[in-house]
C-alpha cells in the first residue's frame, strides 16, 4: 500500500552543517502522486535562505577544509557517502517514490545505486586532477593548474531528484568545489535525506548546502546570486534560454541539460523482438517522464504494421498500478498539471491525424492518482506538435521511413539533440548512422543506459556541457598557467 511520512516536524533544510527552518518561516507541501495525498511540509527556501547557503558555500570554500583538504581525504569521504547511501537504500527509495509517484522498482533498483555510484565513481578522480607542464621556452618553467571553480548551484528537476544530486554534487565536490543545491518544490525530500547523510560521511558545514524551493523564487536567486560562480541546470529548454539571460549580468559558467525528442531508429534487419522491448522501455521507463525518452519512434516501412501492431501490444500489457507494488512498472505522473498537460497531447495527435492504437486516457489506481496509460499514436507526421515537442509523459509517437537517408534526416528535424536511438544488425550501418544524428547520446541496439564514466548532455536546444563522466570535470575546474623566470 502507498504511504505518506505526515511528520509532526516541517522536514528542515540544510544550510551551513545544520537543518534550518526558512527566514521567512514558509513551508509547503509535498504530494504523492499515486494517491493526491500530502506526504509532509518542508520549509521553504526564499532569496534570504539562498543567500544564507550561498555565503556558508562561500565561507567554506575560501576559508574552510575542503578546497584545501588532501585529495585523498575528499575521495575518502565521497566514497563513505556513497557507502552510506546504499546503506540507506531503502529508505531513500521509499521517499523518492512517494514524492515522485515512479515505481519502486525504478526507485530501488536503478536509481538509488547509480546514485551512490557516482560518489563513488568521482571519489577516484579527487586525487586524478593534474595540470602539465609546457615546454615554452627553455628560459621558463611553464606549468598548468587544474582549480576548482568556487561555489557550484545546482538545480535539480522533478523526475529525477535523488540522481541528479550524484550527478550535479559527486563531479563538483571530488574537484574542491562547494555546492548549493535547489530540489524540486515537487520533489525535495531525497535530496534533503543525501544533504544529511553528506554530513554523516564527514563533509564540513558548508561544503553542501540543500534549499528546497519554487524555480521562481529560490532558483531565480541562485542564477542571480554573485556569489555563485556556475550554474548546472536539468530542465527545460524553455527555463534554461531564461536562466543563460539572467547568468550573464555576473558572467557566470553554465551546464544546462535541456529538453528532448529523441529518436528511437528502428531499421528493418533490426532483432524486432530486442527492438519492441527496447523502444517500450525507451518511453515508458519513468513513465515517459524523462528528458532522454525516445517518444519518436521511426520505423522502416517493410516492417511498419508488425512493428505497431506489436507496439501496441506490449504497451496495453503495461498497466499503471499502485508504485509500491513489486510488480509496478508504469507509476503515476508527478501532478495534476502534467497529467493534463499529457492527455491534452494525446487528443491534439488524433486531431492532427496520428492513429491511437494503444492507451490514451486516464487510468486511477484505486481511485486515485495522476495515472495515464502507456500511449502509442501511429502514423505520425514529424511535423505534428506530438512529434516536435516534448510531452514528457508516457505517449509514443511512431513515423514510418524509407531508407537510411531518410531516416537521418527525420531523427535530426528536430530542436532537439540530447539522445537517439539505432537498432540494426548491420554493424556498418549502426557506426555511420551514429555519426550522422545530431544527439549527444546514441544507444546502439539498446536505450536509456548510463553510467557515471559516460558524459551525458546535448546537442542544440537541448543544452551544452557534460554530465558525468570526465568531460563533466571540465565544467567545475578552471585551468590556471604559471610563468616561472629560471634564467
Amino acid at each position: 500500500m502507498t504511504e505518506t511520512l505526515a511528520p509532526a516536524n516541517t522536514v528542515r533544510m540544510i544550510i551551513d552543517g545544520e537543518a534550518v527552518d526558512a527566514a521567512s518561516g514558509r513551508t509547503f507541501v509535498t504530494r504523492n502522486p499515486a494517491t493526491e495525498e500530502p506526504i509532509c511540509s518542508v520549509a521553504e527556501a526564499g532569496p534570504e535562505d539562498v543567500d544564507r547557503a550561498v555565503r556558508a558555500a562561500r565561507k567554506a570554500f575560501d576559508e574552510g577544509p575542503w578546497p584545501k583538504m588532501k585529495a585523498s581525504e575528499r575521495s575518502r569521504i565521497l566514497t563513505k557517502l556513497g557507502d552510506l547511501i546504499m546503506s540507506n537504500a531503502d529508505e531513500i527509495a521509499r521517499l523518492e517514490t512517494m514524492d515522485n509517484g515512479k515505481p519502486i522498482f525504478e526507485s530501488r533498483h536503478v536509481d538509488v545505486g547509480m546514485v551512490a555510484s557516482c560518489f563513488h565513481y568521482f571519489a577516484g578522480w579527487a586525487t586524478k586532477l593534474t595540470g602539465d607542464t609546457v615546454p615554452v621556452n627553455p628560459l621558463f618553467f611553464t606549468y598548468t593548474l587544474r582549480e576548482p571553480l568556487g561555489v557550484i548551484g545546482a538545480i535539480i528537476p522533478w523526475n529525477f531528484p535523488m540522481i541528479m544530486v550524484g550527478w550535479k554534487a559527486a563531479p563538483a565536490l571530488a574537484a574542491g568545489n562547494c555546492v548549493v543545491i535547489k530540489p524540486a518544490a515537487e520533489t525535495p525530500l531525497t535530496a534533503l535525506k543525501i544533504g544529511q547523510l553528506a554530513l554523516e560521511a564527514g563533509l564540513p558545514p558548508g561544503v553542501l548546502n540543500i534549499v528546497p524551493g519554487p524555480g521562481s523564487t529560490a532558483g531565480a536567486a541562485m542564477v542571480a546570486h554573485p556569489g555563485i560562480d556556475k550554474i548546472s541546470f536539468t530542465g527545460s529548454t524553455e527555463v534554461g534560454r531564461g536562466i543563460m539571460k539572467s547568468a550573464a549580468d555576473t558572467m557566470k559558467k553554465l551546464t544546462l541539460e535541456l529538453g528532448g525528442k529523441s529518436p528511437n531508429v528502428v531499421f528493418a534487419d533490426a532483432d524486432l523482438d530486442a527492438a519492441v522491448k527496447g523502444a517500450t522501455i525507451g518511453i515508458f521507463y519513468g513513465k515517459g517522464e524523462v528528458c532522454a525518452a525516445g517518444s519518436r519512434v521511426l520505423v522502416e516501412k517493410s516492417i511498419y504494421d508488425e512493428f505497431v501492431a506489436r507496439l501496441a501490444e506490449r504497451a496495453q500489457k503495461l498497466v499503471p498500478m499502485d508504485p509500491f507494488d513489486p510488480k509496478a512498472r508504469l507509476g503515476a505522473l508527478i501532478n495534476t498539471a502534467q497529467m493534463e498537460k499529457v492527455l491534452g497531447y494525446i487528443e491534439t495527435g488524433v486531431k492532427e491525424g496520428a492513429r491511437l492504437v494503444a492507451g490514451g486516457k486516464r487510468q486511477p489506481v484505486n481511485g486515485k492518482g495522476t495515472f495515464v496509460q502507456a500511449t502509442v499514436l501511429a502514423d505520425v507526421d514529424n511535423r505534428m506538435r506530438v512529434a516536435q515537442e516534448e510531452i514528457f509523459g508516457p505517449v509514443m509517437a511512431v513515423i514510418p521511413f524509407e531508407g537510411e537517408d531518410q531516416a537521418v534526416a527525420l531523427a535530426n528535424d528536430t530542436e532537439f539533440g540530447l539522445a537517439s536511438g539505432v537498432w540494426t544488425q548491420d554493424v556498418k550501418k549502426a557506426h555511420r548512422v551514429a555519426r550522422k544524428i545530431r544527439a549527444g547520446t546514441v544507444w546502439v541496439n539498446m536505450y536509456n543506459f548510463y553510467d557515471p564514466a559516460m558524459p551525458f548532455g546535448g546537442y542544440k536546444s537541448s543544452g551544452f556541457g557534460r554530465d558525468l563522466g570526465a568531460d563533466s570535470l571540465n565544467d567545475v575546474t578552471q585551468v590556471k598557467s604559471v610563468w616561472m623566470s629560471i634564467e
